[in-house]
């Protein structure tokens, strides 16, 4: 007859699953707490650096120690709550593990930076006055620079390692919230590495090439975004300046109108012939065309030496958008019959000025006197403010720089401000979209683009595809509203506020064109190699309002990683880029 006790093997089993119950209850409300303290924790990272980042950009230099002190001590509680064995056992839990991984990851990175990358840049900010750097009274103040090289070295070299942890982060894979901690964790290493990388080029290669070995001259090249070129816009405006002893002087302007279009074309690579033919290489202002600013910026200069007589040590190209964020730092300043200001010259520049000065001619004029008038002000200006427009514009790629001095150039086009186009490794891939009117107008102004990158294996195939949305957002009136220099007319079978766009989507490196459509249908392009890249190019034609989609697949060796970047050409508006896994629809 029964006691009512249960076995003893059926007792034991029961308080070994209650035990077992309890142990997973504890462990997930330790990892529960420890979850919520580091995302406290990074939270107090991002806010602080932010902070930072603006105090460093206003010159508040005092700050700087106390407030990386900060960031190392909430991004190394971080790091903590997230490496203990119980956190590690749940990166295996199905699921769920990627957020844990990838919160661990996050905590790394954050903590790694905070050692490798603040330390130094305190030591900068200690040592070296960058308050005081910039263009004042026409000349740059260097003193302190060579001591700054060295740790603004280590710490470019820490963030760059920090950015590329950062983007091997499977964010797709993780909850939505953790999605956004990552991409912001992203997007502030970008633009610090960008920063940083900047200052420590500046610091290798600035005493040169502001004449301390002797003079240098420069032709600045400002490249207008309403009617693009592949990197950026159509040359407009040129100014000469002359650097010697860190002193800079505005020495000569010109016109792209001054150069006569070329009798016999020069040369470009076959892939730029392929895509545009003899223009890039026949008119000065077509030959932003090429993409890569370390083949352009040597045709630039020697279509100066054809009709100046003399060679320039180097090109710096910038865009319109460039002109107008220096309005930031400067007071209002007028060129009649312009007035401008911080609040609207991106949209004087690129849209009024051509009403308020409809003759091409004249208005090139125009933009000359803007250019040479900002330059001016600039040099006497705040350093500062300056210093911090001129960073915001390189991080959006919109300003380039190519030295005719060998050694010099290398050390440019290893970096952002080179514009060459990106090499691609193993595990990490660039894809590009090149923009260049067809039109010739200046509608661009209107134009709107999206891109998304999918990568993944399609058919047994490591498959790459960039998808462009474009819009000519020109209103459906331009025959009245605008005045015949924005619309063009060089097409007579294109109506007013038509747009006609070559646009060309690069693939990966060693990839092969597999494909291609417009709004799901199939469509002509034209296709050539860009050294090892495969090229696709389309020709849109757009009334106003309307929009397209334009697909381009890419398969093979070098397609379908997953770390697939894409740079492109810089429009008046941002292009929003996305990342997405590939769905295989065709």
């Amino acid at each position: 007859m029964s006691d009512g006790r249960l076995p003893a093997r059926r007792r034991w089993i029961g308080v070994t699953i209650a035990v077992i119950v309890v142990a997973l209850l504890f462990a997930v409300a330790w990892v529960l707490v420890r979850g919520i303290g580091a995302a406290d924790e990074l939270k107090s990272v991002s806010s602080t650096t932010a902070t930072l980042q603006e105090d460093i950009g206003e010159g508040e230099l005092d700050s700087v120690p106390a407030l990386a002190r900060r960031i190392g001590s909430h991004a190394q509680s971080a790091r903590e709550l997230t490496s203990d064995p119980v956190w590690r056992a749940f990166e295996f839990v199905p699921w769920l593990g990627e957020s844990f991984t990838a919160t661990r990851e996050v905590a790394e990175v954050a903590a790694d930076v905070a050692g490798d990358a603040l330390t130094p840049i305190v030591s900068v900010t200690e040592n070296l006055d960058l308050g005081g750097l910039g263009l004042a009274g026409g000349s740059i103040d260097l003193s302190g620079f060579a001591d700054a090289e060295a740790p603004l070295q280590t710490a470019a070299t820490a963030l760059a390692r920090a950015e590329d942890r950062a983007d091997r982060i499977d964010a797709a894979a993780t909850l939505p919230p953790l999605a956004d901690a990552v991409q912001s964790l992203r997007d502030t290493l970008t633009q610090a590495s960008a920063t940083v990388g900047a200052l420590h080029g500046a610091a290798a290669l600035l005493p040169s090439m502001l004449g301390a070995e002797g003079p240098r001259q420069y032709v600045i090249a400002v490249e207008d975004n309403a009617e693009a070129r592949s990197t950026g816009g159509a040359i407009g405006a040129l100014l000469v300046v002359r650097a010697e002893n860190n002193q800079i002087t505005l020495i000569g302007q010109a016109s792209s109108r001054d150069f006569a279009p070329l009798g016999a074309p020069l040369a470009v690579s076959e892939g730029v012939a392929a895509l545009y033919g003899d223009a890039p290489g026949t008119v000065l202002a077509n030959a932003t065309s090429i993409p890569d600013f370390a083949e352009a910026a040597p045709v630039i200069a020697q279509m100066w030496l054809q009709r100046w007589g003399y060679p320039v040590d180097g090109v710096i190209a910038v865009d319109t958008v460039v002109v107008a964020n220096l309005l930031d730092a400067l007071d209002t300043i007028e060129v009649p019959p312009l007035t401008l200001d911080a609040d609207s010259a991106r949209k004087t520049l690129l849209v009024d000025s051509y009403t308020a000065v409809p003759d091409p001619a004249a208005h090139d004029a125009l933009m000359v006197q803007v250019a040479a008038t900002l330059f001016s002000e600039a040099l006497w200006a705040d350093p500062q403010p300056v210093l911090a427009s001129l960073a915001r514009s390189a991080d959006d790629g919109r300003i380039r720089i190519w030295s005719a001095h060998e050694d010099e150039q290398r050390a440019l086009a290893a970096s952002w401000l080179g514009g060459t186009i990106p090499n691609d490794s193993g595990d990490r891939s660039h894809v590009g979209v090149l923009f260049d009117d067809a039109t010739g107008g200046k509608l661009d102004a209107y134009a709107d683009a999206a891109i998304t990158v999918s990568t993944g294996v399609c058919r047994g195939e490591p498959t790459t595809r960039v998808t462009v949305a474009w819009t000519n957002d020109a209103p459906a009136d331009a025959a009245d509203a605008l005045p015949p220099i924005v619309t063009g007319g060089t097409d007579p079978k294109l109506a007013p506020g038509q747009t006609r766009t070559l646009i060309a989507v690069v693939g990966p490196e060693d990839a092969e064109a597999a494909g291609h459509d417009r709004d799901g249908e199939d469509d002509d392009v034209r296709s050539t190699m860009l050294a090892e890249r495969a090229v696709q190019q389309f020709s849109v034609l757009l009334a106003p309002g309307e929009s397209t989609v334009l697909t381009a697949d890419f398969r093979g060796k070098g397609a379908g990683v997953r770390l697939t970047d894409a740079w492109h050409t810089p429009l008046p508006s941002a292009v929003e880029v996305a990342r997405t896994p590939l769905t295989c629809d065709r």
